[in-house]
């Protein structure tokens, strides 16, 4: 890696040909900024970047930006934090408010997974540890600083400001001045439609734009979410099953509440047991109420969604739910099927051809979910093979991301175009197909940029051939 440079460099640490692990590097004459501290996540030969490293020094690191709290942008910073990083972490006030129980939730996880290892000797390792344990997030947790309107200097050369990207609560794009040149990225941006979060404010303009494509190479399905779930419901309580609906436990979880609330106020659903299996969405529940002005739901909907699920907190209790059987539906973390407890879900009732898992999202490689979406019907869950005869459905209208469209319609909105735009945070073929109809529709130069890749910020960059060859 060069030296830092006038007019700023930027590093794509992370997020370059894959959709996870978001982390961007910022060099400038005298300071350094990290925007996003994800971690990687999928594919195993993703997963074990998160043990190496980190490619530069965290103490050269100056400050942190974060575009929001998901583990992909933020899950990383316990770690950067005790290995040395001493700078301030800058969010908006949502996003921090998120961070504090999602780092703490990842990091109890984490020790729970190397306990686990240690108890079932599933691990490689002799000696599993955890990549960050608790007490490495509490540490992390106590250097942020919100972020309030207008621009804020976070180091010498760097301004920021933010713009609410929709997405999930407290999610924004960042803006950053670096000597003279305007990047803006654009984190994780929602959906126009979105019937829990606000719409992405427009794009305001940046001499370069680094742009998420989740869903680069895909159109939103025109399906009715609540049509969908529905459907699913009430065909799995006729069979006396239960549905699993794994869910992130920040936006996906409330978003999944709001459709079982108003199809039950329907009267579209049966009145079955649903319960909420993920104390960190229990917890998420306050700060909903403490944000009102980012989403779009009124004092009574947030509790009425909430209200329809019995919360589920201690490990006993969620025991419990595996000797239950059903009808009933459980909502649990992670919406991949990665971790947490709807694996132990999965492991008693997938194999029970009368139930349902129902997948409500974008499905990562290297995934469980993934591979149950391509077809597999057997996967590998605390070191052992479940067969899953459980019928699977994906309900894709239920995303939290802007499809293809959405992120084209959002960049139209600029006041003018940007010298180049870096197509990043997405699958190969989804980021690819974003940069090709960006160069087709809207005219401007789009790269997809390699791993460990650095820029200058004030380099003009030619279109790349509309075939790659």
């Amino acid at each position: 890696m060069s030296s830092r440079s006038h007019g700023g460099r930027l590093t794509f640490l992370g997020a370059a040909g894959t959709v996870t692990g978001s982390r961007y590097l910022l060099d400038a004459s005298s300071s350094r900024v990290l925007v996003d501290c994800g971690l990687f996540q999928g594919y195993k030969a993703l997963r074990e970047r998160n043990r190496a490293r980190f490619p530069v020094l965290p103490s050269s690191v100056d400050a942190v930006v974060l575009t929001h709290a998901h583990l992909d942008h933020s899950g990383y910073l316990p770690a950067l934090v005790r290995d040395g990083f001493r700078g301030r972490v800058y969010a908006s006030a949502g996003t921090i408010a998120l961070c504090r129980i999602m780092l703490l939730d990842s990091a109890h996880l984490l020790e729970e997974e190397a306990r686990a290892a240690i108890r079932h000797g599933s691990s490689r390792h002799e000696h599993p540890t955890p990549l960050y344990t608790v007490e490495d997030a509490m540490r992390a947790v106590d250097r942020f600083t919100p972020l309030a309107a207008g621009e804020t200097a976070v180091a010498p050369g760097v301004a920021v400001r933010l713009r609410g990207a929709g997405h999930i609560l407290g999610a924004s794009s960042v803006y950053l001045d670096v000597e003279g040149s305007s990047v803006c990225f654009t984190g994780d941006l929602g959906r126009e439609d979105d019937p829990l979060m606000r719409p992405p404010h427009p794009f305001a303009g940046a001499d370069v734009l680094v742009a998420e494509s989740t869903y680069g190479d895909r159109h939103h399905s025109e399906e009715n979410p609540e049509d969908a779930l529905g459907d699913v419901v009430r065909r799995t309580v006729r069979r006396g099953g239960v549905v699993l609906i794994p869910a992130f436990a920040v936006g996906r979880t409330e978003t999944v509440l709001l459709h079982l609330s108003r199809l039950r106020d329907r009267g579209e659903i049966p009145d079955v047991p649903i319960y909420l299996n993920s104390p960190m969405a229990i917890s998420v529940a306050d700060v909903y109420r403490d944000h009102p002005g980012e989403h779009r739901l009124g004092a009574d909907e947030i509790e009425r969604l909430y209200s329809i699920a019995t919360p589920v907190r201690d490990v006993d209790e969620s025991k419990l739910l595996n000797l239950r059987g059903g009808p009933m539906v459980i909502v649990s973390a992670s919406g991949m099927l990665t971790g947490g407890r709807i694996l132990h879900h999965l492991r008693a009732y997938g194999p029970d051809a009368r139930n349902a898992i129902v997948l409500t999202g974008f499905q990562a490689g290297g995934t469980r979910g993934k591979r149950l979406l391509d077809g597999e019907r057997e996967l590998r869950i605390f070191g052992r093979d479940v067969p899953i005869r459980a019928e699977v459905v994906h309900v894709d209208s239920m995303s939290a991301h802007a499809d293809a469209d959405g992120v084209l319609r959002w960049m139209k909105g600029a006041p003018r175009e940007p010298r180049v735009v870096y197509v990043t945070h997405g699958e190969p073929a989804a980021s690819d197909a974003l940069r090709l109809r960006i160069g087709r529709e809207l005219g401007w130069s789009a790269k997809v940029p390699d791993p460990m890749q650095e820029v200058d910020l004030t380099e003009r960059v030619s279109p790349e051939p509309a075939l790659q060859g």
